[in-house]
C-alpha cells in the first residue's frame, strides 16, 4: 500500500503527463474564483458607497427640500396658495415639533467664487451657525459662522477643502478676501476635507462638500437677487432627539409643512435612516444576482474538472491496470485521482485570487466603480473553489478505482 505521499506524488506526475487538459481545467477555476472576488468587490464597494452618502447626510436627520417651479401645475399653486419654502417654515417646526433637536434652513446661491484671475468651481450656501453640528462637518482652520455674523447679514464666508485649494493653494486663506458673485467676503475658516464625492441617495442630490463655501443664511437672503416665485430657502435639515422616533417626526413635520402651504405639494421630506434600509435591502439582492453569476462560473468550471477527470481515467485505464497488477488498492487509486483533482482546484484558486485582485484595479481604473476586496470574498471563493475539486473529482477517482485490473490490462 501507497502512503499518502506518494500517492501525492503520482497524482502530480499524473498532471504533468495532460499539460493541455490539466491546463484548461486550471483556467475554469482560475475565472470562476476571479470572477467571485471582482463580483464581490464590486457589490461591497457599491454598498460603501451607498452607506457613505447616506451617513452624509445624517441617518438622524430628515430633510425637506423644496421642489422648484418646472410645471405649470405647481407654478400656479405656488402663486395661488402656498410662498414655497420660507424660514418661517423652519421655525414652526422648531416651535411645533418636540421631537428634534436643532433646524438648520440654508439657501444655495448660483454664484462664481473667484480670486484675481483664479475661478473655482463650487456651491455657494447660505446656513444657520448649527450646520456644522448637525452635518458632523468640522472646521479645520478658523472658526465656523456664529450668530452675530447671521443677525448683521455680514459678508463672511467659510470655504470647503477643494475651493480653498482652487483658490489659495497651500497659504492660509483667514482673514483674506475672495469675491463671491459681485461681492467681497472675508474668509473667516476652512472646512475639513471630506473623502466622499458627489453622488445620488434615493431622490436626493449629494454635493461633493469639499467644493462647498458657506455663507450666513441672512447674507444670501438679504445682499443677493433671487428669481419670481423662487422659494425663499430650498431646504431645512432637522436632527430627531431619538432615532425610535425617526418615522414619527416625519409625519408631524410633514403635516405642519403640508399645512402652511395649504396642501400644495411643493416639497419633499427625505428620511435618510429609510434610504438606508433600502439601500440595504436593494443590496442584499444585487449581492445574491452577482453571487449566483459568480457560482454559475465556478460550477462550469467544476464540470470540465469532471469531465477532464473522466477523460483522463479513459485514457489512463491501463496505467490504472498496471499500478493494481503490482499491488495498488482501490484506495490508493481514489486518493490518486482526488489528489489530482484537489491540486487543480487549490492551484488555481490560488492564481485566481490573484486574477481578482488585478480585475478589481482594472474595473476601479477604467469603470471608475468604487471596489472592496473584503477578506471574506476571498475565503468564500477559495473554499468554494476547493469544495467543487473535491466534489467533482470524486466520481472520476470512483469510476477509476472501480476499474477491474484484468480488464484495464487488456485495454488497447
Amino acid at each position: 500500500d501507497m502512503n499518502i505521499g506518494e500517492s501525492f506524488n503520482v497524482g502530480l506526475q499524473g498532471l504533468k503527463s495532460h499539460k493541455l487538459r490539466s491546463l484548461l481545467t486550471g483556467l475554469g477555476i482560475i475565472f470562476g474564483v476571479a470572477a467571485v472576488i471582482a463580483m464581490l468587490s464590486i457589490g461591497e464597494g457599491a454598498k460603501q458607497e451607498a452607506l457613505n452618502q447616506i451617513a452624509l447626510m445624517g441617518i438622524n436627520n430628515i430633510i425637506v427640500q423644496d421642489f422648484p417651479v418646472k410645471d405649470k401645475e405647481t407654478g400656479e399653486g405656488r402663486t395661488n396658495l402656498s410662498m414655497g419654502m420660507k424660514l418661517e417654515d423652519a421655525e414652526a417646526i422648531k416651535a411645533i415639533c418636540p421631537l428634534i433637536d436643532e433646524v438648520v434652513p440654508q439657501k444655495e446661491l448660483e454664484a462664481e467664487v473667484s480670486l484675481g484671475s483664479e475661478k473655482a468651481k463650487g456651491v455657494v450656501i447660505g446656513v444657520m451657525p448649527e450646520y456644522d453640528v448637525i452635518m458632523n462637518f468640522k472646521v479645520q482652520k478658523g472658526s465656523f459662522i456664529n450668530y452675530l455674523h447671521l443677525e448683521k447679514a455680514e459678508r463672511v464666508c467659510v470655504l470647503g477643502a477643494e475651493i480653498k485649494r482652487q483658490l489659495f493653494y497651500f497659504k492660509n486663506p483667514v482673514g483674506k478676501n475672495v469675491k463671491i458673485g459681485n461681492q467681497w467676503f472675508t474668509v473667516i475658516g476652512v472646512m475639513e476635507e471630506k473623502a466622499l464625492g458627489s453622488g445620488k441617495a434615493g431622490s436626493i442630490n449629494l454635493r461633493n462638500l469639499n467644493q462647498d463655501v458657506y455663507i450666513p443664511i441672512t447674507t444670501a437672503l438679504k445682499r443677493f437677487h433671487h428669481p419670481l416665485f423662487e422659494s425663499e430657502i430650498d431646504q431645512i435639515t432637522i436632527k430627531v432627539n431619538n432615532p425610535d422616533r425617526i418615522r414619527e417626526a416625519s409625519n408631524i413635520i410633514n403635516g405642519i409643512i403640508s399645512k402652511r402651504h395649504n396642501n400644495v405639494k411643493d416639497y419633499q421630506i427625505i428620511v435618510p435612516e429609510e434610504l438606508l434600509k433600502q439601500s440595504q435591502k436593494t443590496q442584499r439582492i444585487f449581492n445574491i444576482v452577482m453571487g449566483c453569476i459568480a457560482g454559475i462560473s465556478l460550477l462550469v468550471g467544476g464540470i470540465g474538472i469532471m469531465n477532464i477527470m473522466l477523460a483522463t481515467v479513459l485514457e489512463r485505464t491501463r496505467e490504472i491496470g498496471i499500478r493494481r497488477a503490482v499491488g495498488a488498492t482501490r484506495k490508493d487509486i481514489l486518493g490518486q485521482f482526488i489528489i489530482e483533482a484537489i491540486v487543480l482546484s487549490f492551484t488555481g484558486g490560488i492564481i485566481g485570487i490573484f486574477i481578482g485582485f488585478i480585475m478589481t484595479k482594472i474595473i476601479t481604473y477604467y469603470a471608475a466603480w468604487k471596489t472592496i476586496i473584503s477578506f471574506g470574498s476571498i475565503f468564500l471563493a477559495f473554499d468554494v473553489s476547493a469544495g467543487i475539486g473535491m466534489i467533482f473529482g470524486i466520481y472520476p477517482a470512483k469510476k477509476a478505482a472501480e476499474l477491474d485490473p484484468i480488464e484495464s490490462l487488456r485495454y488497447e
